[in-house]
């Protein structure tokens, strides 16, 4: 159990240049990643928001180090969804929130706190993160490794296995084929970041109801191992967590951040509409 630390992180945009060009070829002007976005927690919508890459509630970096990788980087990695996070500068100083995700490329934290909360904070504020979580292991479940967990919420979650045939079932809003996951491929672990859900062909979108995602649901990828990076492999199944809005970039869309991955596909989902970090954040 480590603390680590970062600062609420400045929502940027490139000078001159707000557009995105989405994967129909339109420029979109819309709210991006970073700062303290009031109007967006666990439990609401990630796909009906005006917004690109929204990133729910609290977001941090730390920018000690002068490239901001090395320190950052243990921030990023320590972090578990589920950990107490405790803002120690400011005027929201000892109030808590909880990890609720990691973003890739940008490598940020993102932290639940309330309304009220927030309307204490600055970018800028410092927030110090209970780190807890890495290195979990299932020992009667060989076959299911765990990442990004805090143990508490492990033990929140209410997920049921089966020692003899080294099989969990785990709660899940949605099942999601690996055939629609982009951006976020190619990493060698799945310690950092998550990868993103392209949204682009409206049959699969409503064969898999995806339009109802929402921040902080737990999701199965399908034929998805992340046991060293994210990659296709048939029988394999993965659960992650929604960690981000949807996007109008080619590639991109709602992130899913790895919670649990089994090569040999022995995790089973379980489809349950309250399968969300709201729903367990309050039993914790």
């Amino acid at each position: 159990m480590l603390s680590v630390i970062g600062e609420i992180a400045d929502p940027m945009v490139q000078v001159n240049n707000p557009y995105r060009i989405s994967a129909d070829g339109e420029p979109v002007v819309a709210p991006g990643t970073g700062g303290i976005t009031y109007n967006a927690r666990i439990g609401d919508s990630a796909v009906d928001i005006w917004g690109d890459h929204i990133e729910p509630a609290v977001t941090i970096k730390n920018y000690k180090a002068i490239d901001n990788s090395a320190a950052n980087g243990g921030l990023n990695l320590y972090s578990c969804v589920g950990n107490r996070a405790r803002v120690v500068s400011g005027d929201a100083k000892s109030e808590f929130g909880r990890v609720t995700g990691k973003h890739g490329g940008l490598d940020h934290i993102i932290i639940d706190f309330t309304r009220e909360q927030m309307d204490k904070m600055a970018v800028g504020d410092r927030i110090q993160v209970i780190a807890y979580g890495q290195g979990l292991a299932l020992t009667d479940f060989p076959g299911v490794k765990v990442r990004n967990l805090d143990p508490d919420l492990l033990e929140t979650m209410g997920i049921a296995g089966n020692i003899k045939t080294g099989r969990l079932k785990i709660q899940v809003t949605h099942t999601i084929p690996a055939a629609i996951l982009g951006s976020g491929l190619g990493r060698n672990n799945t310690f950092y970041g998550d990868y993103d859900i392209q949204m682009f062909d409206p049959p699969t979108v409503e064969k898999y109801n995806l339009n109802t995602l929402r921040f902080g649901d737990i999701v199965a990828v399908l034929n998805a191992d992340h046991s060293f990076g994210r990659i296709y492999r048939e029988k394999s199944v993965s659960v992650g967590v929604i960690v981000h809005s949807r996007s109008a970039l080619a590639g991109h869309g709602p992130g899913v951040m790895t919670l649990f991955t089994s090569t040999e596909g022995l995790i089973d989902p379980i489809i349950d509409g309250k399968a969300n970090l709201k729903e367990y954040f309050a039993k914790m």
